[in-house]
């Protein structure tokens, strides 16, 4: 683990203490000038065009040390739709199909407390789970760790309209991203399992970016399950694909199809026995 920097022997004098020592200078016209800002302070200036490849680079290395320094080496991660409502509240869902799919807020809740349990045993570095953070699916997911008493991992982005972190979210480990690109990164870099909830674009939008890193090999194949079977072989024709000729007949064994959180636990396991 990176000690924090007051533990660290510095040579130089800490970025920080000029951060303070600045930001009581005499207000003069030259002080008052946006030139005069140091750099790592300035908003403004870390927020133009130009800057965009050293805000992407912030955006990959803070989470990353962050996790680091909990500890996190591993996570499953729970990717599902923020519209799915908890059963208690099925009945005012927006259609009759979104109060079925509640019966997948529970499920997610009860797979997420179980790989908790494993994640506790390993004293929270390992079998961590991992959402975006929001609504739903997520929730649910954040909500079973939380319960189980481990702690889980919320990976946000800032929308259009307003979406706090749901309250089961870790706070040392609730993330807000700018850039879609590097969210997506770190969702894929320590994942051990992934799982898809039945969700809308954003989820298929995260489901088909992984089963395409494994099927072009840029990522090795852990265990992907798709839970509620129905849902998925109604909205995609996995057997059209393949018979088009636009993926291989073996790709189709990327994924698992699951309805409970027993039968993914067993498919995990099934998978890193194999």
């Amino acid at each position: 683990m990176t000690p924090p920097d007051d533990e660290r022997s510095h040579t130089l004098r800490h970025s920080q203490q000029d951060a303070v020592v600045a930001a009581h200078d005499p207000s003069t016209p030259q002080t008052r000038s946006p030139s005069y800002r140091l750099a790592f302070t300035d908003t403004e200036f870390l927020l133009r065009e130009e800057l965009r490849p050293v805000r992407l680079q912030l955006e990959l290395l803070k989470p990353e040390m962050i996790m680091d320094e909990r500890g996190v080496t591993s996570t499953v991660v729970m990717f599902g739709g923020a519209r799915i409502p908890a059963p208690e509240h099925a009945s005012r869902a927006r259609t009759p199909t979104l109060a079925r799919l509640s019966a997948y807020y529970a499920e997610a809740e009860r797979f997420a407390a179980l790989i908790t349990r494993r994640s506790i045993a390993t004293k929270g570095r390992e079998w961590v789970i991992c959402t975006g953070g929001g609504p739903g699916v997520m929730e649910a997911g954040n909500k079973g760790a939380h319960e189980a008493g481990g702690q889980s991992i919320g990976l946000g982005i800032v929308l259009p309209h307003e979406q706090a972190p749901n309250l089961y979210v870790t706070p040392d480990l609730a993330f807000n991203f700018h850039y879609f690109a590097i969210r997506k990164m770190h969702f894929l870099m320590r994942a051990r399992a992934i799982t898809i909830f039945p969700g809308g674009f954003g989820t298929l939008d995260e489901m088909f970016e992984a089963l395409t890193l494994i099927q072009t090999g840029r990522m090795k194949p852990i265990p992907f399950l798709l839970f509620g079977t129905e849902f998925w072989n109604r909205i995609i024709d996995w057997q059209a694909l393949a018979e088009a000729g636009t993926i291989s007949p073996e790709d189709l064994g990327l994924f698992t199809f699951v309805e409970t959180a027993e039968e993914a636990i067993a498919a995990i396991d099934a998978f890193d026995l194999g």
